[in-house]
């Protein structure tokens, strides 16, 4: 695609929230940037942690309403005022919108929908009396052949997609996230002071991600093992009442949203990632690119492609409780020395940044 193309890529986005899609799709947007092409975000409402992270030469278009439905009108009109434009999602409700009203977008426009999650799990999740998973598996099979391509960031994914929603091959295309890797290493590694081990949770304090059953796993390792937990979320309260009756508030740490997270990473002896559903857990694919191992479960997306991929011991799988207890018990510390920064790599090359924008460049020719 040559960089003097005219035709500008759109990135929509709910907000600057903290989450991996979010990051993912920004850090697409910069490299597309910095390599030459047209970029422009979209974005419900401009706010949110990652509002920063943001670069200043990308236009930016801020619609101020969270709800969909009022958006797209204003998605609409931004299209319509710029002509034919590439537009990029990555949220499964905002790429249900843009294809319900493709038939009003400018001809030539072409839609790009990148999916976060894997939909068996997704979907399942979604147990509404209007939004549920048959509702919206209806939705996804009459709605997602409306886009250029859809996006899969593993095979497992693009298996679902095609096998489960009868999205056809050659609709699909695989990229991984892609991960900066100088970026994440240019941050000094933070270890928590003490003996024993330290361990580190990131991500939205939601049900998806689950930390709630975590946390009772930890009560059975020694005393001396300590977890920190960065992010923020609406089961914040909760977590914390369950940490106080299980005793663990001296090990459990509750940081908050963390724009340095990369620090902690790199100084823990893992990464616990105990989500229930994923896509491509884009916090793991950081984890690696630090050193960090990470023990994730299998239904966490495509986390066992990188496993695969990775060199032995640096992703562990393991089912809830009683596997993933034992593999938490398998863990020793691997403290740093002064000064060290962080340890070699464990991320397989086809996740590094350079990499995947030449994918992408190659899928919006």
């Amino acid at each position: 695609m040559a960089h003097s193309d005219p035709t500008p890529i759109l990135f929509v986005l709910p907000s600057y929230a903290g989450g991996g899609a979010e990051r993912v799709a920004l850090t697409v947007a910069h490299g597309l940037h910095r390599r030459g092409h047209r970029v422009g975000l979209i974005l419900l409402e401009a706010q949110g942690p990652l509002a920063n992270l943001a670069h200043p030469g990308i236009p930016r278009f801020d619609l101020k309403t969270p709800r969909l439905r009022a958006a797209l009108t204003g998605i609409g009109g931004v299209l319509r005022r710029l002509g034919p434009s590439r537009v990029v999602s990555t949220f499964g409700h905002i790429n249900l919108g843009l294809a319900a009203i493709k038939p009003f977008l400018p001809v030539g426009t072409r839609l790009y929908f990148r999916e976060a999650n894997l939909p068996s799990l997704s979907l399942a999740a979604q147990s509404g009396l209007l939004v549920n998973a048959t509702t919206l598996r209806l939705a996804y099979r009459l709605l997602y052949p409306l886009a250029a391509k859809v996006i899969a960031t593993s095979e497992r994914m693009a298996d679902e997609f095609h096998y489960q929603l009868g999205i056809a091959r050659d609709k699909l295309q695989l990229l991984p996230n892609p991960v900066d890797s100088l970026a994440l290493r240019r941050h000094a590694p933070l270890r928590m002071p003490g003996e024993g081990l330290r361990l580190v949770a990131v991500g939205r304090l939601t049900h998806q991600k689950g930390f709630d059953r975590l946390l009772p796993l930890l009560h059975a390792m020694p005393d001396n093992a300590e977890l920190s937990i960065l992010g923020d979320g609406p089961m914040q309260a909760a977590l914390i009442q369950q940490t106080q009756q299980l005793g663990l508030m001296n090990r459990v740490h509750f940081e908050g949203f963390k724009p340095d997270a990369a620090a902690w990473i790199a100084g823990a002896d893992a990464l616990l990632l105990p989500s229930r559903w994923e896509g491509m857990p884009n916090v793991a694919l950081e984890a690696l690119a630090l050193g960090t191992p990470v023990l994730g479960t299998p239904e966490a997306g495509g986390l066992a492609e990188v496993a695969a991929a990775a060199q032995r011991g640096a992703v562990t799988l393991a089912r809830f409780d009683a596997e993933y207890s034992a593999a938490l018990a398998a863990l020793q510390p691997q403290p740093l020395a002064d000064n060290e920064g962080a340890r070699p790599s464990l991320l397989p090359w086809q996740y590094e940044l350079d990499r995947v924008l030449d994918g992408w460049e190659a899928l919006l020719a």
